[in-house]
């Protein structure tokens, strides 16, 4: 059931897109995560820190499998856009090197050090230093651009670039019109502006395939913007599904994603089918 949003008050508001708070044992798993990642990055030394840009955090993480010519899982990482890094969510690639895939893993600047602007920017140059230089480093298949959370706005942003020929959002945030009536805006300062030019909802529909993921078990926010969006594509006839991952959370979801012979990976291939 959709929110009466002009009726909530502060609180429950804020509630409505905090999804930390929404999953007790969350700490836990963004610490697991974070703890696997660390030894998995390790074993690609070569391939990591790979500048796009002149930021600290527009660097690339590049796991090339054994194929070249494979396709590519390019991820873009969640935190609202004002927290996390690349580094901390290596141990998604795990699953698509396991299907024989290629991974790029994208860092870009955060809030509110930069603006929102200026990440949506960020990702379009990653996305064209990666088609202009990923195959020098064993990444020359086909693009399918994915991310979690913000990385989900990101991924549908991103989509409009050239060099990505599918994609897959997942959890991710559609319209950022609720987002400044919450909590999150001290850091993000959105301005009337940016929700109209970056919400995605309110962009031109992108005519390529898009599977638009959510967890059952999401705040009814999260699960609203998804099934809107994909709503929206379907009526513009746009490709792709709307995948609902049964009694996963904002943070468990991402298991369908790493599990070798996940549910979010068979998606991905059929994709470029």
């Amino acid at each position: 059931m959709s929110l009466d949003w002009g009726r909530l008050t502060q609180r429950e508001r804020d509630a409505a897109y905090n999804n930390s708070a929404a999953v007790p044992d969350s700490p836990n798993l963004v610490e697991e995560r974070n703890l696997a990642s660390a030894p998995f990055r390790q074993g690609f030394a070569r391939t990591l820190d790979l500048p796009y840009g002149e930021g600290q955090r527009e660097q690339w993480d590049l796991y090339p499998g054994k194929d070249p010519s494979a396709p590519t899982l390019a991820f873009i990482h969640g935190g609202y856009w004002q927290r996390n890094r690349r580094e901390d969510f290596a141990i998604l690639a795990e699953g698509a090197l396991a299907m024989g895939w290629n991974v790029a893993i994208c860092g870009y600047s955060l809030c509110p050090e930069v603006t929102m602007t200026r990440i949506a920017y960020q990702i379009h140059a990653a996305l064209d230093w990666l088609s202009a230089h990923g195959a020098e480093h064993g990444l020359a298949g086909p693009i399918v651009l994915s991310g979690w959370s913000a990385g989900g706005h990101l991924t549908a942003l991103g989509a409009e670039h050239p060099a990505v020929t599918a994609a897959i959002a997942i959890s991710g945030i559609y319209e950022l019109g609720p987002v400044r009536d919450t909590y999150l805006n001290a850091a993000l300062k959105l301005t009337d502006e940016e929700i109209v030019e970056l919400s995605p909802m309110r962009r031109p529909v992108v005519q390529k395939p898009i599977a638009i993921v959510y967890g059952g078990a999401e705040l009814p926010e999260l699960c609203r913007q998804s099934r809107e969006f994909y709503a929206l594509r379907a009526d513009a006839q746009a490709p792709g599904p709307l995948l609902h991952i049964p009694g996963a959370d904002h943070f468990r979801v991402l298991e369908a994603l790493r599990q070798p012979g996940g549910i979010m990976l068979r998606v991905a291939a059929e994709l470029l089918l």
